[in-house]
């Protein structure tokens, strides 16, 4: 029997400077990561081992070094590498989906954000 369950980093915050335009990365933004992590339990939930999922702290941590390392132009690309990041960090995650939400896009327009959402299959 094979068991599997999801873990979610809901609206994590971190300043970063991604963007296309000059004024992103000189000014920076916050950025809002949401990661739900579909996770193969193996022995974690019996033995009620931290060491054998995903621990919370260090995927934060993962999250947070991708979103405050390089600049990145797409939140695309930025929540790929993320998704990437985690699959790498943990092998028992098999699939990731990231979200990235920006709220102060340059656009011509009243909005809240602009979010884009990636899914990762390991």
């Amino acid at each position: 029997m094979s068991i599997s369950y999801t873990i979610t980093l809901q609206n994590c915050a971190f300043f970063a400077r991604h963007g296309v335009h000059d004024e992103e990365e000189f000014l920076g933004q916050r950025f809002f990561v949401d990661a739900e992590l579909d996770v193969v339990a193996g022995g974690a939930l019996e033995k009620d081992s931290i060491d054998d999922t995903v621990n919370y702290g260090i995927a934060f941590t993962v999250i947070e070094e991708i979103v405050t390392g390089k600049r990145r132009y797409l939140i695309e690309a930025l929540a790929l590498d993320i998704a990437k990041g985690l699959c790498e960090k943990f092998p028992q995650i098999k699939r990731a989906k990231i979200t990235v939400r920006k709220p102060n896009a340059p656009v011509p327009g009243v909005l809240d954000f602009v979010q884009v959402s990636i899914e990762h299959f390991v």
